[in-house]
């Protein structure tokens, strides 16, 4: 079949919900350089059904850094990492509500609190909860997601009482690799934690973590482990492989290859929020708004450990690209340029400032 002719078939697919083959979904991740325009046209077909011309933004706010437990080789916060990044216990409320607010200025319509850590313990779901509900008082149209790690029933459902609307909780890999990126947990603990966010009526928030020495049947089987979750939407996180971590050194993606990890997700989770999260200045480079036609969503401003493209940028390129802010009034940034791979040095907030 021509090339067009199976993505008109793999489109179609999508555009009905239907899920692809794992043949089709792989063909996606191994096709030519000659092909790839018009992989991401028919992903942007999918795209632009269910999303528009619409970029959602996110912003981080990481309220706990640094000292975790678990060996997840990817992370630069991991136990016995040696990677210069800031570390830092629970940040007082009034902190986590500042650099919230310079989130929502900016335009973001999605504030992420993150903390590090295996999971957290109830006096911990007691903080972040006092935090969800005055910043909700505040900004009610504002969504807010808890990322805290393995989470029981009780703690989803008092993160949900609270007025938390979603939870994120990664796979990052296929169930088959797991074991190649941590030992401290398993692939089972981050599906159920999942789960129990489900359960609890937190919207569930799930993605995975390309290029760290997976196969591309490793990607379509955590895309398809994905879609068996049916999570509202899915983070696609490029590795960027700190100094200091196992996965030093593992630079194996291309601006081309991210793409078409972007477009197979897309196929597989047709109507889910596909977000260009970490890593992505660094792989996607110049081809960052050329992604912007597969995916809806990006983080705005600094991740958890390394520093974002500058604000004004990102809103310049969703303008140059023909797409428009979802839902925000006209933002405001400071103009500001970074080295992309430079480790944040800086504590959480200070990189949007509320005014310019």
């Amino acid at each position: 079949m021509a090339t067009m002719e199976w993505l008109d078939v793999l489109a179609a697919k999508a555009l009905d919900r239907e899920l692809p083959t794992r043949d089709e979904a792989l063909a996606v991740l191994a096709g030519s350089d000659d092909d790839l325009l018009d992989v991401v046209a028919a992903a942007f077909r999918v795209r632009q059904r269910y999303f528009g011309r619409r970029v959602k933004l996110n912003f981080l706010v990481n309220v706990k850094s640094g000292m975790c437990p678990e060996d997840c080789f990817y992370c630069s916060q991991r136990l016995g990492s040696g990677a210069g990044v800031l570390k830092y216990a629970w940040l007082r409320p009034e902190e986590v509500l500042a650099s919230a607010e310079a989130g929502v200025t900016a335009g973001a319509k999605r504030v992420c609190l993150v903390a590090s850590g295996r999971g957290p313990a109830d006096r911990d779901i007691t903080r972040v909860s006092e935090m969800i509900t005055t910043f909700k008082d505040q900004h009610p149209d504002v969504e807010v997601c808890a990322c805290l790690g393995l989470l029981t029933q009780d703690q989803a459902e008092r993160l949900r009482g609270a007025g938390a609307d979603a939870y994120n909780h990664n796979l990052n890999t296929a169930e088959a690799h797991y074991g190649e990126i941590c030992t401290t947990h398993t692939f089972a603990d981050r599906v159920d934690t999942v789960r129990q966010a489900a359960a609890a009526g937190l919207s569930a928030c799930s993605g995975l973590i390309a290029g760290m020495g997976e196969s591309d049947t490793d990607l379509v089987d955590a895309a398809f482990a994905l879609r068996d979750l049916n999570p509202d939407s899915v983070p696609v996180n490029f590795l960027i492989p700190f100094d200091g971590t196992p996965l030093a050194g593992e630079w194996n993606l291309t601006p081309r290859r991210c793409l078409r990890i972007l477009a197979m997700v897309r196929f597989v989770n047709p109507d889910a929020e596909v977000r260009l999260a970490g890593g992505r200045e660094v792989h996607l480079r110049s081809l960052q708004p050329l992604a912007l036609h597969i995916a809806n969503s990006i983080f705005l401003g600094d991740y958890l450990t390394s520093e974002g493209q500058a604000g004004r940028q990102d809103l310049e390129m969703i303008a140059d690209a023909g797409f428009t802010v979802e839902g925000a009034a006209e933002p405001t940034l400071p103009e500001h340029r970074r080295d992309l791979v430079k480790v944040r040095r800086r504590g959480p907030g200070t990189h949007l400032p509320a005014n310019t």
